[in-house]
């Protein structure tokens, strides 16, 4: 195989390739942040769940 023996066709499938990877991996990159992003909120809401039930056990209501 020689230096330049790549048709310029090949190129460009190879460029567009690469593109789509980078293009999804942004997506994947972006979902996970929101999915984490809204996991940040589960220790507060834990705690906030925590504090009504010792409340709600505290007034006999459970």
């Amino acid at each position: 195989m020689h230096r330049a023996s790549l048709d310029v066709e090949d190129l460009l499938k190879l460029v567009l390739v690469l593109v789509l990877v980078w293009l999804v991996l942004q997506i994947v990159g972006e979902v996970f942040d929101v999915f984490f992003g809204l996991l940040g909120f589960l220790p507060n809401l834990l705690g906030l769940l925590v504090v009504v039930l010792i409340v709600l056990w505290l007034l006999d209501r459970i």
